[in-house]
């Protein structure tokens, strides 16, 4: 199982949070890219101005980023698989590990461009899991799911909703608050990140080096003294207050006069990360077991 050492995980020099999205089209506004280093400097935003494209966050990743940055990427890094024993039952394609299942996504969708993953969840076999827009829910999007009709969920998002988080399951793909649009094109990157960025916890912590870990920027944003029904933040003097919340140096109350909802939500998470990458409970959390971490996958923050 992926999991780190206390000296591992301290070694850290530079944080990063990235609000991902699914959307269609070449670029996304969804996006931003925050950064910080070590200390109590406010975060900044990456190319400031740039309209990002998922293909650009995943080269920034591979070949621009800092090393010894944990990145942490807002999306669900694999689907629900403990709670029925696969994450298709009845399928036989239906992967055995969260790394087959990126590959899978990937080949199917090798035509998609930008990332996409339209092909996969417009699969003969593969969307007979999914809700899909137009009242086209799946065959098997209830198997194994909550009576409430809501899908399928992770054992690290039951763990969510314990801490007064509202996840959605990844085999929904309608209404505005779905992640799984974003999180099929993640797995996507995930897959061509081959292996040069370990994701955790797939993948061992190295004794150097970056690390991927999947976010939930909700969690965040609690900690920075938002609640979880109101956690968006859209004025510069919003952001100031829960930067200095998580400990940073304030910001000048006229800094970020355009700021943006997922601007923020990056910038508040990389101080997040920044304060709590040390934590050895968050990398060895209690409900994550060996099978968990290489099929499910888990949210760095979820103890």
């Amino acid at each position: 199982m992926g999991t780190g050492c206390g000296q591992s995980v301290a070694r850290f020099t530079h944080f990063a949070a990235i609000d991902w999205s699914g959307a269609a089209g070449k670029t996304q506004r969804g996006i931003a890219v925050a950064l910080c280093s070590t200390g109590t400097q406010a975060p900044q935003l990456v190319r400031p101005g740039q309209i990002w494209s998922r293909s650009e966050v995943l080269e920034w990743i591979r070949d621009a980023m800092p090393a010894n940055t944990l990145v942490g990427m807002d999306l669900g890094q694999s689907l629900p698989f403990a709670d029925c024993g696969a994450f298709f039952p009845g399928w036989s394609q239906s992967p055995a590990s969260a790394h087959e299942l990126w590959a899978l996504i990937d080949t199917i969708c090798a035509d998609d461009p930008h990332l996409g993953a339209n092909t996969f969840v417009d699969h003969p076999a593969a969307s007979r899991y999914f809700r899909r827009h137009g009242g086209r829910e799946g065959a098997h999007f209830r198997v194994g799911a909550e009576t409430t009709g809501k899908g399928r969920f992770r054992q690290t998002e039951l763990k969510q909703r314990e801490q007064g988080c509202s996840p959605y399951s990844n085999f929904n793909l309608v209404g505005a608050a779905q992640v799984g649009k974003s999180s099929l094109t993640g797995m996507r990157l995930l897959h061509r990140l081959g292996g040069k960025v370990p994701v955790w916890p797939m993948d061992p912590v190295p004794a150097s080096g970056s690390v991927l870990v999947e976010i939930y920027t909700t969690i965040a944003a609690m900690a920075a003294g938002r609640r979880a029904g109101r956690s968006k933040i859209r004025t510069s003097a919003e952001l100031g207050a829960a930067l200095t919340t998580l400990g940073c140096t304030p910001i000048a109350p006229d800094s970020h006069p355009a700021i943006d909802d997922h601007q923020a939500d990056a910038m508040i998470t990389a101080a997040w990360l920044r304060n709590n990458a040390a934590r050895a409970a968050l990398w060895q959390p209690s409900g994550m077991t060996p099978a968990i971490a290489q099929t499910e996958g888990w949210t760095f923050g979820v103890a």
